[in-house]
């Protein structure tokens, strides 16, 4: 991942240059533009401090800023909720890595439990990059069988990015991967010492097309509910309503629930599909009774 000196710059100057001095309230001066958006003693006038205080900010040589002045500078350069929280990360003070982030992630047994109960929808827990740590057999069936694949690759953005099948399976692709792409960006600026996101950011450079310029692009979201489509082989469209939601207990980990209209073409298609992917019963035959020995003739 970047330096983070060179995110902050990158992440300040690609939202000031999409504020137009229209919408910041800012009469035209005659001055020729070269770039696009506001100029940086421009943002600074707007968020009441000095040009040479924000252009320390925007290189990632001022850090820690006060509350007052992170809510200027969201409210000048018009962000939206995850943009703040990404901000807030990027500038505050570096703190050493935190062996949390790297150690293993385990999903208690209520959680699994909790899975299995909502049988009649597909829904997983997601951890940290994405990662898949728990899905339940209709999460597998709609998307992808993520228990036959090796732990490592158990992962929402590699699926969405490297598996052809995704293509073609998800719908409105290019949106849903774009926002699965600031979805880790978000993560990335909360958690700037995790080799393995750096890893997987490296994996998805190389190996997807569309990747580097989603990335490039320093959009960040949380995603927290909304809509999304699937195709399924088998059972053809699916429609869901999604919500995600921290896990009780568990800072890291997301659950995540496909939602469908009762009665909807949706819920009877998911129907078939349980009842044509159940497992099926033992079929080896039943031992016959043993008859006791006093009700033999």
């Amino acid at each position: 991942m970047e330096n983070r000196s060179r995110e902050i710059a990158d992440f300040l100057r690609t939202r000031r240059a999409r504020v137009t001095p229209d919408q910041a309230g800012l009469p035209d001066d005659g001055r020729a533009r070269r770039v696009p958006g506001l100029r940086r003693d421009e943002v600074a006038r707007l968020a009441g401090v000095s040009t040479e205080y924000y252009t320390r900010l925007e290189q990632g040589r001022a850090q820690n800023p006060s509350p007052e002045v992170l809510e200027a500078l969201a409210s000048t350069l018009q962000l939206d909720p995850s943009e703040r929280e990404h901000l807030t990360d990027l500038l505050a003070r570096p703190t050493p890595a935190r062996r949390a982030a790297t150690s293993p992630q385990r999903v208690r047994p209520g959680l699994h439990l909790m899975l299995q109960t909502l049988d009649h929808v597909p829904a997983f827990i997601l951890g940290r990059r994405t990662d898949v740590l728990a899905s339940n057999r209709l999460a597998r069936e709609v998307l992808t069988d993520f228990d036959a694949l090796p732990a490592p690759r158990r992962n929402l953005a590699r699926y969405y990015l490297l598996d052809p099948e995704a293509r073609q399976r998800v719908g409105d692709w290019e949106r849903i991967a774009a926002e699965t792409v600031a979805v880790l960006r978000l993560e990335a600026g909360r958690n700037t010492h995790d080799r393995q996101l750096a890893d997987l950011v490296g994996e998805l450079t190389l190996k997807s097309p569309e990747f580097s310029t989603w990335w490039n692009d320093h959009r960040v979201l949380r995603r927290t509910h909304g809509a999304k489509s699937y195709h399924h082989p088998l059972v053809g469209d699916l429609h869901f309503s999604y919500e995600s939601f921290q896990a009780p207990g568990e800072s890291d980990q997301t659950l995540c629930v496909y939602n469908v209209e009762p009665g909807s073409e949706t819920a009877r298609s998911l129907q078939l599909l349980t009842s044509w992917t159940a497992p099926q019963p033992d079929t080896l035959p039943r031992p016959e009774p043993t008859i006791p020995p006093e009700a033999t003739p």
